[in-house]
């Protein structure tokens, strides 16, 4: 075995074959790391003129011209083979020396242990922990809850030999049903183009406003269409409502109603049906007013209602990033976004939908359980990775450790 520098091709080309592959460490995100000047490096193992694991590194000076060196969901190697493992990680070690690192981490795209839809362990499933015991042998520590970088937990639905049909079936009954009330309203998805991401930032920035968290700026989500849209691996969807068309549909099932009342007889075994009848013409009624208010409001028939970016390299459709319009967050328009792109990974050819985020340790219901309920609406599982790790290869990982506590002690 032999520790090599390689090109960005060889490493593309190794990346492109291998189980471990996410967007993440595609090294296209290299250029958006190089825009906040880390500096990127690929390196790799060889075998008989052959690349057996490799890795992206990216490197950042810190403090005192040291550098923290991070692989994206790295590395790109049998976890299991801890022979091929040591000696990856002893090269990658004496290789990040050289270049004044003083730390490095991993967050390897592997699950810990297999959980089942509700986050329960599976018996017998698949099982990491033997790699995360070794890597803490071989010196890595666990990176605590909030200084990870990117998502630990997630939820996932499998689409390999899957039909619509199937898959629709095994929604819960409520997802289900609002998805069909999204379509008979005449909710539309529509993909944007580059000039129209403006669009998808501020439905963003109201979001992030409203539930208190940073929203990325436009530059980021351009710098992505721009790396990945030409190969169909990143695409923006809005949800659009025409509401002339949805009052005519509503105006059209009040009077359909109001005639099925007037054909029923006034025999007492009607009243019950007429009643709920008459409840339900009421809440037309009321969306048509409410309707009706909105395009006196925003001046317009057409109103946007949601925003959702995808990242779509097989073998799967990623949910990265998504935004509401709180007040019309009722035509639950993200459902059938999620519907859409369900039967767009059927269709080609896509392994998994994976709805990304959920909150950690979902059982124990945190602030965030309702992002888990929606996902869990769809069916799926729970996935669990493995974790961030930090590799100390200096003194100066201690020394910056205490600054850092020190600075977050007086916050």
């Amino acid at each position: 075995m032999k520790f090599v520098e390689i090109t960005e091709e060889q490493y593309k080309n190794f990346w492109e074959n291998h189980p471990l592959k996410t967007f993440l460490s595609a090294p296209e995100i290299a250029t958006l790391r190089k825009k906040s000047n880390w500096q990127v490096y690929y390196v790799g193992i060889e075998e008989k003129k052959k690349i057996i694991a490799a890795t992206m590194l990216f490197g950042h000076k810190r403090h005192l011209g040291r550098y923290e060196f991070y692989s994206p969901r790295g590395f790109l190697i049998d976890f299991k083979n801890e022979k091929l493992l040591d000696f990856f990680v002893q090269e990658l070690k004496q290789y990040i020396k050289k270049k004044k690192g003083y730390v490095l981490r991993i967050d390897p795209y592997l699950i810990y242990q297999q959980r089942d839809i509700d986050g329960n362990i599976v018996e017998g499933g698949e099982d990491n922990r033997d790699v995360v015991k070794h890597l803490k042998k071989i010196g890595f520590k666990p990176v605590k809850q909030e200084d990870r970088e990117q998502v630990r937990w997630m939820f996932s639905l499998d689409l390999e030999g899957k039909s619509e049909e199937q898959i629709l079936k095994e929604m819960k009954p409520n997802t289900r049903n609002l998805i069909r009330k999204a379509e008979k309203f005449g909710i539309t998805v529509n993909e944007i183009s580059y000039e129209e991401l403006n669009r998808f930032q501020s439905i963003m920035e109201e979001t992030g406003e409203r539930k208190g968290f940073s929203v990325r700026k436009q530059e980021y989500f351009e710098t992505m269409y721009e790396l990945f849209h030409d190969k169909g691996e990143v695409k923006y969807f809005i949800t659009e409502l025409n509401l002339k068309k949805y009052i005519q549909k509503l105006e059209k099932e009040k009077k359909e109603k109001e005639e099925k009342i007037n054909s029923l007889s006034d025999a007492k075994y009607n009243e019950k049906q007429k009643k709920g009848l008459q409840n339900e013409i009421t809440a037309i009624e009321k969306r048509i007013k409410d309707s009706k208010e909105i395009i006196k409001k925003e001046g317009k028939e057409i109103i946007t209602l949601s925003g959702s970016m995808f990242m779509l390299i097989k073998p799967e459709v990623i949910y990265l990033s998504s935004g509401n319009y709180e007040e019309y967050m009722k035509f639950n328009s993200q459902y059938l976004i999620q519907w859409e792109l369900i039967k767009y990974g059927i269709k080609e050819g896509f392994k998994k939908h994976n709805f990304y985020g959920i909150p950690d340790n979902i059982n124990t219901h945190p602030k965030d359980y309702g992002i888990y309920e929606f996902k869990r609406g769809f069916n799926g599982y729970v996935e669990e990775l493995i974790g961030e790790y930090a590799l100390p290869l200096s003194w100066h990982y201690y020394l910056f450790q205490m600054i850092h506590k020190i600075k977050n002690s007086k916050k």
